[in-house]
């Protein structure tokens, strides 16, 4: 198989560890290999060229500069790419490293065992597939002008997917996820596509306002299928929280349709640090107009623990790239633990994200009373026909194991 990590960076002292791993990565077909014996070596081609690597590989025990200092520093040059360490961990190593780790901005993907085996490289690359994004992306994003007749067109489709209490079956949730549905040449465009080009030209509170606003019209009718409460859940990028004037423009679109902030979440994409003052005001406002807020894609972004429990968020969403493989992952299964125990005490919801096959489900069982699951094995997002005939399908299936 072959991974969509193209070039991957490996350091350790040791010339028997990078001989194996160039032979594993290269067994498992990644295009590009590059190995060093020192962390400043490392460094400074990351330097050079920090978007060339997909990922770094590192010891953690090294001369002159250790595995941690080399994270740290690949941090203070904002290198986007994961970090997988090469080492035996302990598990409070293993929480206190993925903590570090957000606290330097940097994106810790897992950790590998010496001695080194191809079966957990492997693991570690779908790991990393799934932070990278398992989206095509050759696919071209949309022009300004084709954005700007999708958004004047009412073109912004909202597609819905469930957040499901694993112990109860019930849906707690549905997370509407933004489309564009183009009657003129018959397709569908999915997210990639549009997001960034809306953020970089202004337009990203157009999108979300008319995706709001639809959404909620359609909640009558998703309410309509289901004999029990639920919300529905919207995403807003740190971008958007720069607009003091958000909440009371979200609440205005509730308001006109007969909906209240106690029955919406607004999911906060973690892939921006939230640092500004005008940033955490608008949080704490739109938590005091009533809104639930949920922390999106946690564990590979910059929010770190302390932070977790200072900031008035009511869900946090383990993101797809701690579940892939949870079942053979200590490391995950380490971060994992810790994470449900820290929503527990602050009494956080806590959602599984991503799970797309069945062992991930099987092993996130043992959690089935304090954990909700979304994800592709439970349900695609769909469009509001078709994720009404989902609801039915689900509700027989409940009704039939009980």
């Amino acid at each position: 198989m072959q991974h969509q990590a193209k070039h991957i960076l490996v350091v350790d002292d040791s010339q028997a560890i990078l001989v194996v791993m160039k032979a594993i990565l290269a067994e498992l077909e990644v295009d590009y290999v590059t190995t060093v014996a020192s962390a400043p070596q490392a460094l400074e081609l990351v330097r050079q060229t920090p978007l060339q690597y997909d990922a770094v590989f590192t010891d953690l025990n090294m001369p002159d500069m250790d595995g941690m200092e080399l994270i740290r520093k690949l941090g203070e040059l904002r290198y986007p790419g994961g970090i997988i360490i090469i080492s035996e961990m302990e598990a409070r190593v293993m929480d206190l490293a993925a903590n570090l780790a957000r606290q330097h901005n940097t994106h810790l993907i897992g950790n590998i065992a010496k001695p080194v085996q191809l079966n957990d490289v492997d693991r570690l690359l779908k790991k990393l597939d799934s932070f990278i994004g398992n989206e095509d992306t050759e696919e071209p994003c949309v022009t300004e002008d084709q954005l700007l007749y999708a958004i004047s067109n009412s073109e912004i489709t909202p597609f819905y997917q469930p957040k499901v209490h694993r112990g109860s079956k019930k849906i707690k949730s549905v997370e509407v996820l933004a489309r564009i549905v183009s009657h003129q040449h018959g397709e569908t465009l999915l997210p990639h596509r549009f997001i960034g080009v809306a953020q970089d030209l202004d337009l990203i509170n157009l999108v979300t306002f008319q995706l709001f606003e639809k959404a909620t019209k359609e909640f009558q009718k998703l309410r309509a299928e289901l004999n029990y409460p639920f919300k529905l859940a919207f995403n807003l990028s740190p971008v958007q929280l720069n607009d003091s004037g958000c909440p009371d423009k979200l609440a205005l679109i509730l308001e006109l349709n007969r909906l209240e902030p106690k029955e919406v979440i607004i999911e906060i994409t973690e892939n921006q640090p939230i640092v500004s003052s005008l940033q955490l005001e608008t949080i704490n406002r739109l938590r005091l107009r009533g809104f639930d807020l949920s922390l999106d894609d946690f564990g590979t972004g910059f929010t770190n623990l302390q932070q977790l429990k200072n900031l008035p968020f009511t869900e946090i969403k383990l993101d797809r790239s701690l579940i892939t493989y949870i079942e053979s992952d200590r490391f995950s299964q380490v971060l994992v633990d810790s994470l449900i125990d820290i929503a527990q005490n602050q009494q956080m919801d806590i959602v599984a994200e991503g799970i797309e096959r069945i062992e991930e489900l099987q092993y996130l069982e043992k959690y089935k009373y304090s954990l909700l699951m979304q994800g592709y094995l439970i349900s695609r997002p769909k469009a509001l026909p078709e994720f009404i005939r989902w609801i039915h399908s689900w509700q027989r299936m409940i009704n039939s194991n009980p």
